[in-house]
């Protein structure tokens, strides 16, 4: 496929370095690559995980990420609505667009690392947690959802202190979804148009669910895009800011980013407004 991919570039007269990546990090560190050689963009043929890796090399600079679908759940890429087939996918490249991309940046071990879906605590981290690779490989983001319905039976509530730019909410939930793009499992799961990569800000999706019904009910309140306020009937509610800041009083919920574990809650997440170039198919 690889080579494929290539011809598919020198066919319209780009020259093309394929590297393949060993293990974690490398597909940033081929990026910082690329940078330092002074190529015109970068490429990821992989999942949300490669994807993020070399977006973290090219934060600020000039430099665009362009994204061939080629992971499990490819959630930026159904985003931006690229076709999952990477030959395609390379031919709409080509005749794309750099825009700015907002991303969600946090600090781990003296680390920054970024998301570009979301990020969150409680039970979506538990859902990436538990599902299978194997079950990944074979299903996609449809592995995410059977995993999600299996969970439900048995999810709870526990409290939840949410920072937004200095605004303190405290509530109980069995989530807490802090979301950069508008659909957290393209195309079956919207958050609104109003959740944006574009606006410098995230929004914060607050599920309350008690019950296999309650999750559904929670998820639905979601996609149906119900506005609420916190209190003991109302399943999902929503806040936005450019800083979040999430704690868990009664003790650390597992959280993740992309689909990737970052370890337990406290867990603080800036808005980075345009932080790198993406590469977007025209219309």
């Amino acid at each position: 496929m690889v080579r494929d991919i290539e011809r598919v570039f020198t066919g319209r007269g780009w020259k093309a370095e394929s590297v393949a990546t060993s293990g974690h990090g490398d597909a940033r560190a081929l990026a910082a690559y690329g940078v330092e050689q002074g190529v015109d963009v970068v490429v990821t043929l992989g999942g949300d995980g490669t994807v993020m890796q070399a977006a973290s090399a090219l934060v600020g600079k000039e430099i665009p990420l362009g994204i061939l679908p080629g992971g499990t759940g490819n959630q930026l890429a159904g985003n931006l609505r690229l076709s999952f087939n990477p030959i395609r996918a390379a031919a709409a490249l080509i005749d794309g667009e750099a825009r700015g991309f907002d991303l969600g940046r946090l600090e781990r071990s003296g680390e920054s690392l970024y998301f570009a879906v979301a990020g969150g605590a409680g039970l979506d981290a538990r859902v990436m947690a538990d599902t299978a690779p194997r079950h990944k490989r074979k299903w996609g983001t449809m592995a995410y959802v059977a995993t999600t319905l299996r969970l439900l039976p048995e999810v709870a509530c526990v409290p939840f202190v949410v920072d937004a730019d200095g605004v303190v909410q405290e509530f109980e939930a069995a989530m807490v979804l802090i979301a950069n793009c508008g659909e957290i499992i393209p195309p079956l799961i919207k958050l609104g148009q109003d959740v944006t990569p574009y606006d410098g800000m995230l929004d914060v999706i607050a599920l309350k669910a008690r019950s296999l019904g309650t999750g559904i009910r929670a998820v639905w309140d979601v996609v149906r895009e119900a506005q609420g306020t916190y209190g003991e009937d109302v399943f999902a509610a929503r806040v936005r800011g450019s800083q979040i800041t999430i704690r868990t009083p009664d003790g650390p919920q597992p959280a993740q980013v992309d689909g990737e574990s970052v370890g337990d809650t406290p867990l603080t997440v800036t808005a980075m407004p345009g932080a790198i170039q993406l590469i977007h198919p025209r219309g």
